[in-house]
């Protein structure tokens, strides 16, 4: 028997950061939704009682450093599953891009065995797995859009955001997601993004509202990394984007398109800037 699951990438229609709390990591807020830019999962049962990894994508680990091996090995250890899986990763979201590919690869897993060896693990079990493995994953789970509170595992689903053309751009950088929170200053941050008023704008349906209410307190430490960031944000609105945004922590930067006219344009224009574009629309 074979599972196959798509694992989507996911944009920040805003993120905040709030404070840092005592276990280490940040209180945020953020506003997450999906695009349909997906990784393809594929998962069958070996006999021996091992986890094999594979991919077509040349540059990432295929053993413990895999965010799909680890849900495989959580499985595995909490259910008591003697038997093996062979994943095999069909790689479209670009790495280290802020746009959680290894957190959707590893929620695809779990949801994926859990349909493979019949364990009838409840969403909310998942969920809670998934936090084990990282902020993102139990969004990465559930899909949709939601407001993540906590360090991120804490979820309330929203409405979709009007359907609209999404245009995503990563330059050719990696950015460390510990390193930019890591010089996150919550004291310091001079203006703070609204999760009330984007969820407003998100329940109105209003697409200019959405655009109003962008907001991503990590880019201003990203950019000062990589300037190169904030020369794809100008780009991307001096093409035509109605609203730019970085997502996650960078690099990359997508912009929000109503008109599907806009789309050629914009998109030929930044294949100027990088290599690494995607033209989609939202995952409603």
């Amino acid at each position: 028997m074979k599972i196959y699951e798509k694992a989507p990438a996911k944009i920040n229609l805003m993120l905040d950061v709030l404070h840092k709390r005592s276990d280490g990591y940040h209180e945020v807020e953020m506003i997450m939704t999906m695009v349909d830019l997906a990784d393809r999962i594929e998962m069958s049962e070996i006999k021996r009682d091992t986890i094999m990894i594979s991919s077509q994508a040349g540059y990432i680990p295929l053993d413990e450093k895999n965010l799909a091996f680890q849900a495989a090995k959580l499985v595995k250890e909490r259910y008591d599953v003697k038997k093996g899986v062979y994943i095999h990763l069909d790689k479209k979201i670009p790495v280290a891009a802020g746009l959680a590919g290894g957190s959707s690869d590893a929620a695809a897993t779990l949801r994926g065995l859990n349909k493979l060896w019949g364990l009838g693990i409840s969403d909310e079990e998942l969920r809670l797995l998934g936090a084990e493995l990282g902020s993102d994953v139990p969004f990465c789970i559930t899909g949709g859009t939601a407001l993540a509170t906590g360090r991120g595992e804490q979820l309330h689903q929203l409405p979709n955001p009007p359907q609209c053309w999404v245009v995503l751009a990563k330059p050719p950088i990696n950015v460390s997601t510990a390193e930019v929170y890591g010089r996150v200053r919550s004291d310091q941050i001079q203006k703070h993004p609204s999760a009330k008023r984007m969820e407003d704008a998100i329940r109105n349906q209003s697409f200019a509202g959405v655009c109003k209410e962008l907001g991503n307190v990590l880019e201003d430490v990203t950019v000062k990394l990589h300037p190169e960031v904030g020369q794809l944000k100008e780009a991307m609105l001096k093409l035509g984007a109605d609203g730019v945004l970085m997502s996650g922590s960078g690099p990359t930067v997508f912009g929000l398109v109503s008109k599907e006219s806009k789309v050629p344009r914009i998109y030929n224009g930044l294949r100027g800037f990088c290599k690494e574009v995607y033209a989609v629309r939202l995952l409603t």
